[in-house]
């Protein structure tokens, strides 16, 4: 008999015989009786009121008696058989195709997901991507770091592996299809991700690590079947009778039996394609505001107390929350990067936002995370002519991009100030030396945000900073403006995960208004695979 056990609360100094242990205890069991004893979950718990931070495990034993004399809500038995694997897993049907293929547009999450579902299907799937391989691409990016230097189709939002390419690489979610996430992680650690991946709580790569991955993922697609085209833009979709019959790429025109569409939340240009071609869209809300960067040291101190430091905590993280209030919005925080660094990114001329990047050890000197206000279309410009509701939040975004990029120099530059400055509504103050973005300039970051955005951050963050105890608000610096945290367009999918406007269209990831972060996304991918199969069972 197998048996789960959860909540299984242990030191941070813990030995293999320490978990046996504890689980023969909780069992009620003589520890003779438990054999292959396998960790499958460990977060860490560092409430004060635990007096030191401990790991909390779920395991999983063999046991070589009768039902275990203790059991409850945390003992649970572990079925013979396994759920069943995601449908995508199945033979497509033969003949399904004809001379048609099957294309996946961006390689991203979602879209690297699904094409090795459809590959491995025997679709034989087409992956455009406008950017390119990450080993090009990886030269491109530093250059822009470094000199200022956008490459327009490959930069640090498009290319393959993503926006999430340059980033922490966090695999947290809170997806409860459990078959897909072991599928997506497992997919990762076949490509060469740790296999701690797999029991973390909340794991994560470094995009150290994902230059790594994303190229082993492709060579699967291509084994398998798939074939990977770069430096090739979607630049149109031929729509006919309600259908998806072909795509457009630098003047060939492929034709369709089914489209994935994974372009991405940063391809405007698309957006705006789709619209012309009558796919029906929706504008939602998204958040804006800055990214934080402090010293990773306080902020281990803050989380861990006098355990800072100790080998199995590493660089801690952090979620901070401040409710609504009469005069400002909610704040919160998004996408710690711990130990990591902040950095700069565009995919169009004159255009800047931010974000922030981890390696897999987290040992940089800071951390970084965004401090946002939520967004909405009552926010967005009114609509007119030439410029349609649906897409108004692009618009909303540009405006607040085309400000920073000049705010910084117009050089790519961010802008940049120390938190005590924006808190007093000056400008023009020294930024501290010892930043991560050397490619920074001081600006009044109130230019570049909009009013209720700068009043809800000014009122909030000093609050929730002080939940980090130790940490120093003139220690801080703002830079702007964190714009990319999700689509601000949905394309509308009916139950079969097809846009509503077009069969055989599959939006997937975080550029259908969907889908957020890397496992997200890799889902959503898998389950626009799902769909394609389905749809040519029915033909």
């Amino acid at each position: 008999m197998r048996v789960r056990i959860h909540q299984l609360v242990i030191s941070l100094d813990y030995e293999a015989r320490d978990v046996i242990t504890a689980a023969a205890g909780r069992l009620g069991l003589p520890a003779a009786e438990l054999s292959d004893v396998t960790v499958v979950r460990r977060s860490v718990d560092a409430r004060k009121r635990r007096g030191a931070p401990v790991f909390v495990l779920s395991i999983e034993a063999e046991l070589s008696g009768d039902a275990p004399k203790r059991a409850g809500a945390q003992v649970e038995i572990v079925p013979d058989t396994l759920p069943e694997a995601p449908a995508a897993v199945s033979q497509a049907p033969a003949g399904a195709l004809g001379s048609r293929r099957v294309v996946v547009v961006g390689a991203g999450p979602a879209g690297l997901m699904a094409a090795l579902a459809l590959a491995e299907a025997g679709l034989a799937p087409l992956v455009i991507e406008r950017g390119q391989a990450v080993e090009q691409r990886t030269g491109q990016v530093g250059r822009f770091w470094r000199d200022g230097q956008l490459e327009v189709e490959s930069n640090v939002l498009y290319g393959e592996g993503g926006a999430g390419l340059f980033s922490d690489g966090k695999l947290t979610s809170r997806s409860k299809d459990r078959p897909r996430v072991r599928r997506m992680l497992g997919t990762l650690v076949r490509c060469g991700a740790p296999a701690g991946i797999l029991i973390e709580a909340e794991p994560h790569l470094g995009s150290d690590v994902l230059t790594r991955i994303v190229p082993a993922l492709r060579r699967l697609i291509v084994s398998a079947g798939g074939e990977v085209r770069f430096n090739a833009r979607l630049d149109g979709l031929e729509i006919d009778g309600g259908e998806c019959r072909a795509v457009h790429v630098g003047g060939e025109r492929i034709a369709t039996a089914a489209c994935v569409l994974a372009t991405g939340h940063s391809a405007r240009d698309v957006y705006r394609m789709l619209h012309q071609a009558g796919v029906t869209l929706e504008a939602k809300a998204f958040a804006v505001g800055v990214r934080a960067e402090l010293s990773q040291q306080r902020i281990d101190e803050a989380q861990w107390g006098r355990w800072a430091g100790h080998p199995r905590l590493g660089a801690a993280s952090f979620r901070l929350t401040r409710p609504a209030t009469p005069a400002a919005r909610p704040c919160y925080t998004f996408c710690t990067c711990p130990g990591g660094v902040v950095i700069s990114c565009a995919s169009e001329p004159g255009m800047l936002t931010t974000n922030g990047m981890s390696l897999a050890a987290r040992g940089g000197q800071w951390g970084n995370a965004a401090f946002l206000a939520p967004v909405g279309p009552a926010d967005y410009p009114e609509p007119s002519a030439g410029r349609p509701a649906e897409l108004a939040g692009l618009e909303f975004q540009t405006d607040i991009e085309g400000r920073a990029f000049q705010a910084g120099g117009a050089d790519y530059s961010l802008p940049a100030a120390r938190l005590t400055d924006f808190l007093a509504g000056t400008s023009g103050g020294n930024l501290p030396d010892d930043r991560s973005c050397r490619r920074a300039r001081p600006a009044d970051l109130r230019s570049v945000l909009p009013e209720f955005v700068c009043r809800t951050l000014a009122e909030a963050m000093p609050h929730m900073l002080s939940r980090q105890r130790g940490v120093v608000l003139d220690e801080v610096t703002l830079y702007a403006a964190e714009t990319r945290t999700s689509s601000p367009v949905r394309v509308v999918r009916g139950p079969t995960g097809e846009s509503v406007a077009a069969a055989g269209l599959f939006p997937a990831g975080e550029g259908s208004g969907y889908s957020g972060g890397i496992v997200s996304s890799g889902i959503d991918g898998l389950r626009a695979a799902e769909g394609v199969l389905d749809a040519l069972k029915r033909l």
